[in-house]
């Protein structure tokens, strides 16, 4: 007596269907997750040449303070006061104790006050790994010196 196999009737049996669905919805959630994790790079900041800078490698959970030319904070991409900031710096540490940090990026042709009440903020906070960024200056520029500033000479 032949055993007869059937070909095709494993295959025929597993619907496509929900793992469409999933990977959809894997690929719609990735969409957004990124979206977010953009979001505290978006405001346009002049940052500052430095020659050790270094770029970020992985994207831990940190609070990122913008301060704009005027002096005005950012966090999470709306205008905050230095009150505000304050609340939001102890939230932050309140939420994760001892490991909480904090992303200072300021314009460059920013004052220096609004960056040190920041520092001040966050040191209030408790919040002691706290890091000021630049801007990776390229090897061409880093060698030759500033230039020097015009002077205007009286007629």
């Amino acid at each position: 007596m032949s055993v007869k196999i059937k070909k095709g009737e494993a295959l025929s049996n597993l619907s496509m269907t929900p793992m469409i669905d999933m990977v959809f919805n894997l690929l719609i959630f990735f969409l957004v997750a990124t979206r977010f994790a953009e979001e505290e790079r978006e405001l346009e900041v002049n940052l500052p040449d430095a020659s050790e800078a270094r770029p970020l490698v992985s994207k831990p959970r940190e609070l990122f303070i913008n301060i704009d030319r005027q002096g005005r904070y950012f966090v999470t991409g709306r205008v905050v006061s230095i009150e505000e900031l304050e609340r939001i710096c102890r939230r932050a540490e309140a939420s994760n104790p001892g490991r909480a940090s904090a992303i200072i990026r300021a314009d460059r042709d920013c004052r220096w006050q609004p960056i040190v009440a920041a520092i001040n903020v966050c040191k209030k906070a408790g919040i002691r790994d706290y890091r000021v960024t630049t801007r990776e200056t390229p090897p061409a520029a880093s060698a030759q010196p500033p230039p020097a500033p015009s002077e205007a000479v009286p007629k």
